[in-house]
């Protein structure tokens, strides 16, 4: 085991049981803050590898925003798009999908709407929107990879709704609407926000802690071997899901606390470093 592990992290390391898997977000996690993936992440996958350790990797971007860094990192297994909503293979054939009921959909559209908050839908493996120049359009298009589709209104794929997402570029309005959202949707839909700007709605059971379970059962891996590492709040449901959880070191407060270890940020390739001082310790 590393010896620049602290005494308390590396007592938690030696409790845990061996890996197989480890599982990643990918926003503020595997990728710095300009969506880049890193060589050392790279390399860091590649060592898991070597060490007969799987990976995949989960986020709340649609497949086809994630198809590119499953290619970089040469992913395998399944994986898990829109907070775990869909499930896919590395050449993104769908196996399985969540949607929002229509109900539960235009009550979201309806609430951002009253509020002055845009809404990003995600259906049809498009990506549609009301204002092409928008709050965050740039850096989204940055991230997915594809650009989106100018819609008048939402009703032709209302009952295909993956995720709406509720943009600003004011965090506190969009903590504001989280919790209106939730208290208006009830349990017929998940509020929760991916990022600072981002506020994902999504169908019941569309978690990443469902994904982790999903994914496990597609690699034949028991949770108790799997790891998981992530920076928001969207990723403690896949904490309380997996034998050893791993939180980066710029997530806030309340995630980290959720989280068994820490790990350096995303803009000092935490995610390599956890790879090497918390995985590969514990390896079979």
């Amino acid at each position: 085991m590393s010896s620049a592990l602290a005494s308390g992290e590396a007592a938690k390391v030696g409790l845990a049981p061996a890996i197989r898997l480890l599982i990643s977000d990918i926003d503020g996690t595997l990728v710095t803050p300009d969506k880049v993936l890193t060589p050392a992440a790279i390399a860091a996958v590649q060592r898991l590898g070597a060490a007969g350790i799987g990976f995949s990797i989960v986020s709340a971007r649609p497949p086809r925003g994630m198809a590119s860094v499953a290619a970089a990192l040469k992913v395998c297994l399944p994986f898990a798009a829109f907070n775990g909503g869909s499930l896919v293979e590395p050449d993104l054939r769908l196996i399985s999908a969540l949607r929002l009921a229509p109900e539960a959909a235009r009550a979201a559209l309806a609430l951002l709407a009253a509020r002055g908050v845009e809404a990003w839908v995600f259906a049809d493996e498009t990506w549609r929107l009301l204002d092409p120049h928008g709050a965050e359009v740039t850096r989204e298009r940055h991230t997915v990879g594809f650009d989106p589709t100018v819609v008048r209104d939402f009703e032709d794929v209302i009952l295909r709704i993956d995720k709406i997402v509720a943009v600003s570029d004011h965090p506190a309005k969009l903590a504001a609407v989280e919790a209106d959202m939730r208290a208006r949707l009830g349990d017929t839909a998940i509020a929760q926000r991916s990022q600072a700007y981002y506020l994902d709605i999504t169908p019941p059971g569309a978690d990443k802690g469902h994904a982790v379970r999903a994914i496990c059962e597609r690699a034949g891996v028991t949770l108790d071997n799997t790891a998981v590492i992530g920076d928001m709040g969207n990723d403690i449901a896949m904490f309380r899901m997996a034998g050893l959880s791993i939180a980066m070191g710029q997530a806030p407060d309340a995630v980290r606390a959720a989280a068994k270890l820490s790990t350096a940020a995303n803009t000092e390739d935490g995610f390599a470093m956890a790879v090497d001082r918390f995985i590969l310790p514990v390896a079979p």
